[in-house]
C-alpha cells in the first residue's frame, strides 16, 4: 500500500514546530519533486538508500516505496521523533538521529569493506545516496560520503542552483568542488526547483543533480590523498598561475615547479580552474618525485 504524507507545513504545524534557520531547514513541499527525484536515483528494489536530511519525512516516503532499505538521517532531534511517529510503522525504513558527518557509512549500513583497500572506498552496487542538503555543509557532507571506505552507487542530492551549474561546468570553468565529482564519477544536472518548491522559500533556487561513481579511478596516481593535495594547493590562490600557488601550497621552491612542467603540455602560467581533470593526473606525476623528496 502507498505511504502517503501530508504536506510538510500540516506536519510541522501538528506537532507545533517551525524551521530552524540555524539548522538550514527549508522543507521540500511541491508535490510531485520527492517523486521526480526518487526517479532520477533509479532505484531498485534491491537498493538501500541512505537519505541525508530526512526532515519530516516526504521524501522518506517517495524512496521507501521503490527501496527495499531506506536509513532515514536527521540531525535535529524534534524531526526525529516526527519521522519515528510519521514512518516508524514502516518495516523498511531505519531512523538514525545524528550528524551525518558524524556517521560512518559502513557502519550505517553493516557491511563489511573489502580487506585490500584499492586506490579509494568499494563501490557497493545496491547502495544509493539521496540527499537534500543544507547549503552550509554541502561540500563536506559530500566530501565524507565519496572518501569513505565503502561508496554508493550513485547519488543524487539538491543544492543550490549556482552550486549545481558549478558542479556540471565543463573543462575550463572547474570549481575544486566540481574537479572533485569528475575524480569520483559522471555528475549529471537534472532538473530545477524554484525557491518556491519550498518552506520557508529559501532565497536562491535550487537544482537536483546526480553523480554516477566510477568502478575503477578514472586516473593513474599514487593516491587519493596526493589528488587532493596538488588540486587544492592549486585551488588556494585561484587568481594566481600554477607556477606560484602550487609552490606556495606544497612549499617548493617556484624554480622546481617549472622545472616539473617541462615536457609537459600543461603550461605553469595557467590557472587552476582551467585544467580538466587529464591534465591534473599529468602535473601531479610531474611534481610526486619532488614532494616524496
Amino acid at each position: 500500500m502507498a505511504l502517503e504524507l501530508e504536506n510538510p507545513r500540516h506536519i510541522l504545524a501538528r506537532y507545533g514546530l517551525h524551521p530552524r534557520r540555524s539548522l538550514g531547514q527549508n522543507f521540500l513541499v511541491h508535490p510531485t519533486a520527492p517523486g521526480r527525484i526518487a526517479a532520477g536515483a533509479e532505484i531498485g528494489p534491491e537498493d538501500t538508500v541512505l537519505e541525508v536530511g530526512a526532515g519530516v519525512g516526504t521524501l522518506t516516503a517517495a524512496l521507501a516505496e521503490q527501496a527495499k532499505r531506506v536509513i532515514a538521517v536527521e540531525t535535529d532531534p524534534q524531526l526525529v521523533s516526527v519521522l519515528r511517529a510519521e514512518l516508524g510503522a514502516r518495516e523498511n525504513v531505519e531512523i538514525v538521529p545524528g550528524d551525518i558527518l558524524e556517521l560512518d557509512p559502513v557502519d550505517l549500513l553493516g557491511v563489511t569493506p573489502a580487506e585490500s583497500a584499492p586506490l579509494w572506498g568499494e563501490r557497493i552496487e545496491n547502495y544509493l545516496v539521496v540527499a537534500n542538503l543544507p547549503y552550509y555543509i554541502t561540500s563536506a557532507v559530500i566530501r565524507h560520503l565519496l572518501e569513505a571506505e565503502i561508496r554508493p552507487a550513485r547519488m543524487v542530492f539538491t543544492v543550490q542552483y549556482e552550486v549545481a551549474k558549478r558542479m556540471v561546468a565543463a573543462d575550463g570553468k572547474l570549481s575544486i568542488l566540481a574537479l572533485s565529482l569528475y575524480f569520483y564519477g559522471k555528475p549529471e544536472y537534472l532538473f530545477r526547483l524554484k525557491r518556491g518548491a519550498f518552506y520557508p522559500a529559501p532565497r536562491v533556487d535550487s537544482a537536483v543533480v546526480r553523480l554516477d561513481l566510477y568502478r575503477e579511478p578514472p586516473l593513474v596516481l599514487p593516491g587519493v590523498e596526493i589528488f587532493f593535495r596538488v588540486v587544492r594547493a592549486g585551488f588556494a590562490q585561484r587568481r594566481k598561475q600554477l607556477r606560484n600557488t602550487l609552490a606556495a601550497g606544497l612549499q617548493l621552491a617556484p624554480q622546481s615547479v617549472e622545472e616539473a612542467f617541462a615536457g609537459l603540455d600543461v603550461s605553469y602560467t595557467r590557472r587552476a580552474e582551467t585544467l580538466a581533470l587529464e591534465e591534473w593526473e599529468a602535473v601531479i606525476q610531474a611534481l610526486y618525485p619532488l614532494l616524496q623528496a
